[in-house]
């Protein structure tokens, strides 16, 4: 049997919530349906922040109400008024939001990371209380380098993971944000992270010089099995000057396929996925194994 690599779709979330467009929320339910669709399993649909910081991401309420059956949604949760709105939805996944860089966290979410995770205190309690069989992540954003306080010692890394697990998180995911990365730093700073089950940690790679597939191929090397990706490459980071958007689902799909580790989705129906979305954004898809995909088709 082929091993499997558990992959989380985040272009709905994190893809989109730095676009200006507006999206109307049903043209984002199509997508999420393409993807559902192509086979993707655990899909990042929202973040129930204040619409006056993420306008793109106001309809969270409306969108979770109308999200097809199947998948494992989940939904970024900033604060405990954020997750009085997920607990009236269906959604039974948070994800809660710090970094390894107090510079970063101060810009990205007004706090240091140590306030954060303080903060992340009474959110995780009520969910815990509210859904006993619910599934919390927590993100650590900046893992190699922070555009503002420079290179991030990988213990640094370690630690923060460490205080999320200690809260009660199920997972961690490491997010190299501004996506600067080559290989033999995320090998160092796999090293470091000894102390916690593989399938614990999950990791969040950004594609802005190219390097994301190279890094993710380092961390199936060692044996790790989950990532995010987000279809046709969509995302990036509005705190991070030049930062480019997340991994493309397309690459991570066909990179595992082609080395024998089952990811059950159909590239060619993710390849359309997104091109709507990208349509009405006013940009052209530019994932490298979408346009192959796509290519093949025609």
């Amino acid at each position: 049997m082929k091993p499997a690599l558990r992959i989380i779709e985040v272009g709905p979330r994190d893809g989109l919530q730095n676009e200006r467009t507006p999206l109307p929320t049903g043209d984002k339910l199509r997508f999420i349906n393409h993807l559902v669709s192509a086979g993707l399993r655990e899909i990042e649909a929202t973040s129930f922040v204040s619409p006056k910081w993420v306008p793109q991401l106001a309809d969270a309420d409306e969108l979770a109400a109308l999200l097809p059956h199947g998948p494992q949604y989940s939904a970024l949760v900033p604060n405990e008024r954020g997750l009085a709105r997920l607990l009236a939805t269906s959604i039974d996944r948070i994800a809660l939001f710090t970094a390894a860089s107090d510079d970063f966290t101060k810009r990205n979410i007004n706090m240091t990371i140590a306030e954060s995770l303080e903060a992340f205190k009474p959110v995780v309690e009520q969910f815990r209380a509210e859904r006993p069989n619910g599934f919390i992540r927590g993100y650590v954003s900046t893992v190699v380098q922070c555009p503002y306080a420079g290179m991030i010692p990988t213990q640094r890394v370690s630690e923060v993971t460490e205080a999320l697990f200690a809260l009660g998180v199920n997972e961690v995911s490491l997010g190299e944000t501004i996506g600067v990365a080559v290989p033999e730093e995320i090998e160092a700073l796999i090293d470091e992270l000894t102390n916690w089950p593989k399938e614990k940690i999950v990791w969040h790679f950004h594609d802005t010089r190219g390097t994301a597939i190279a890094n993710a191929a380092v961390a199936m090397e060692a044996g790790y099995m989950a990532f995010d990706a987000s279809a046709g490459g969509l995302g990036g980071c509005p705190y991070a000057k030049g930062a480019g958007g997340n991994m493309a689902t397309e690459d991570l799909v066909y990179f595992a396929e082609r080395n024998g580790i089952s990811t059950g989705v159909n590239l060619m129906e993710l390849a359309k996925a997104s091109l709507p979305v990208l349509a009405q954004l006013g940009k052209p898809p530019t994932a490298k194994s979408q346009l192959a995909a796509l290519a093949e088709e025609h």
